[in-house]
């Protein structure tokens, strides 16, 4: 039986025997580790380090502290993700409101919410105005560690009377066709990049959402619902605003990843509060609110 044959099998026997004992990260760099080494020999290994199977301290992610009680808990870290950058405008309202300064400006102000009213550790994917491919945004999201991950944007809506916050978590198959097609749209990023640099590691992927699928989905549903639930007592809803779709930049295996349109800017009412600083401040301090909230909740635990 060749090392391709023998993934499936090696898969289930892990989940079976280490699962109960080991948190996720644990098990998936246990995982990773041997799946390489068998299927490829020491090769195999090698391309399995990067993806997070060596040392906390090797990989940057944060060891475990446990408070007088003896419980087990740590500090959690939020990665925000501020949508487009560079030479990536994203969508540009019909004002000239570009989408890339929106995520960057709600994004900071996010994390600062974060950090000074809830105790939240809060990370930016980009803290400028860079072109940032998706598949790194993953890759830092992975090597900080992070406990959720959040990717903030305003884009174009399929239709301009599509206004509102929503939010999106990972599904090979679309929600709706709103949702396929702002997914089709986002991940048509990277054009914007190198050529050749798109798509790397997809087959790794793939088999690290074998492990630890079934705790990264669950945790990304309840993000998503508290997000939205919380967010609309407040904010205006995208009408069905908890949606799903194939976007490249939720595929973190280990990290529940939420999107978040925080409006459109295709739409003339959503694109004036988005263009203006001080409605961007609610929407910054209501999503900073959330978070804190999604971080707390059972879910993560």
């Amino acid at each position: 039986m060749n090392g391709w044959h023998g993934l499936v099998p090696m898969t289930s026997l892990l989940c079976s025997t280490v699962f109960l004992a080991m948190d996720r990260r644990q098990l998936l760099g246990l995982g990773l580790s041997k799946l390489w080494l068998t299927a490829f020999g020491a090769a195999g290994l090698a391309l399995a380090q990067p993806l997070g199977s060596g040392s906390a301290q090797a990989s940057g992610r944060r060891p475990d502290r446990k408070p007088a009680g003896g419980t087990s808990s740590r500090s959690r870290l939020v990665m925000l993700d501020p949508g487009h950058g560079g030479n990536d405008p994203g969508a540009i309202g019909t004002r000239g409101t570009f989408e890339k300064e929106v995520t960057l400006d709600i994004a900071r102000d996010v994390a600062r919410i974060l950090a000074e009213r809830h105790g939240v550790a809060a990370r930016l994917t980009r803290r400028d105005d860079r072109f940032l491919a998706l598949d790194d945004r993953v890759a830092l999201t992975r090597e900080a560690g992070a406990d959720l991950f959040v990717s903030i944007h305003a884009d174009s809506a399929p239709n301009a009377d599509a206004r509102g916050l929503s939010a999106y978590i990972l599904s090979e198959k679309a929600s709706d066709s709103f949702a396929s097609r702002l997914a089709q749209q986002e991940n048509q990023a990277d054009r914007f990049g190198k050529p050749g640099a798109v798509g790397g590691g997809r087959i790794v992927k793939d088999i690290l959402m074998d492990l630890t699928a079934r705790h990264t989905r669950h945790a990304s549903l309840a993000a998503r619902q508290i997000l939205v639930e919380g967010a609309g007592k407040e904010l205006r809803l995208l009408e069905n605003p908890m949606r799903a779709a194939n976007f490249a930049v939720l595929k973190a295996p280990d990290v529940p990843s939420v999107l978040v349109e925080t409006g459109f800017l295709s739409n003339p009412r959503d694109e004036e509060i988005l263009g203006d600083a001080t409605a961007r401040r609610v929407v910054s301090r209501v999503l900073a609110r959330e978070i804190a909230g999604v971080l707390s909740s059972p879910a993560f635990a």
